[in-house]
């Protein structure tokens, strides 16, 4: 493999790439809404929650100031948010997608680093960790808040990887998430592979409008598409305006 698509950094989305999500972020969202007067059967809440599926991969707090025009009211749902994520896993735990953590460490072995990375907040971050017992199966865990603030679909956190493990070119990094932010900030990050998994929350055709350049089944088939020659994409990406 010459040195142009030689893979040095794994940067891999959390929820619904590496780990099931089996609905546990819509209760929380559900949850979140209800403390803000937003009741499941109401036109509101249909409203809302449309607004959460289109903004799946961000920033939880951007999630909720798409919602509420109001910081307060978006600043108060994403806290409860998160004591309703924590509490929900606390309930019921959380699964790898199957296959992640064997692909994970093939990834490792074979001289990768790895970067878990995440829309949630930093607390949030810590307990899915602490739940999966995945403190040593990553070089690095990023949310929005270790890149300035600035989640997807902007580039912070995958730029922020690439200065902690020092990759010499942006060519040498992979992303694989599960929607389209993830695909837009792999994009905008100059990666080489961009790589949507059908895991997650959106389907093929959003991946690829959103400019994956590679669709899997799962991350499981990422370890194979890095070993294999590949060249930075030439997919044609008609980049978003940035919210």
């Amino acid at each position: 493999m010459g040195d142009e698509s030689r893979i040095t950094l794994a940067c891999l989305d959390l929820a619904g790439t590496t780990v099931a999500d089996d609905g546990i972020g819509e209760r929380a969202f559900t949850e979140a809404l209800v403390t803000q007067g937003i009741v499941s059967g109401t036109d509101t809440y249909t409203r809302a929650m449309g607004r959460v599926h289109a903004a799946r991969g961000r920033s939880k707090l951007d999630v909720f100031r798409d919602v509420f025009a109001d910081e307060d009211r978006a600043q108060a749902a994403n806290h409860a948010f998160e004591q309703a994520y924590d509490s929900i896993i606390d309930r019921v735990g959380l699964s790898p997608i199957p296959g992640a953590e064997a692909a994970i460490d093939a990834l490792a072995a074979s001289g990768v680093r790895i970067c878990l990375m995440t829309g949630f907040g930093s607390r949030t971050l810590g307990h899915i960790i602490d739940t999966l017992g995945w403190w040593k199966r990553a070089d690095l865990l990023l949310c929005p808040a270790d890149a300035g603030g600035r989640g997807r679909p902007y580039p912070d956190m995958i730029l922020t990887a690439a200065l902690h493990v020092q990759v010499d070119d942006v060519r040498h990094i992979a992303v694989c998430g599960d929607t389209e932010s993830d695909m837009h900030s792999g994009r905008r990050s100059g990666a080489s592979i961009v790589a949507g998994t059908l895991t997650g929350a959106h389907d093929r055709t959003r991946l690829e409008a959103a400019g994956a350049t590679h669709i899997l089944s799962s991350v499981t088939e990422l370890p194979t598409l890095i070993q294999r020659p590949h060249r930075p994409s030439t997919t044609p990406y008609d980049d978003q305006p940035a919210p």
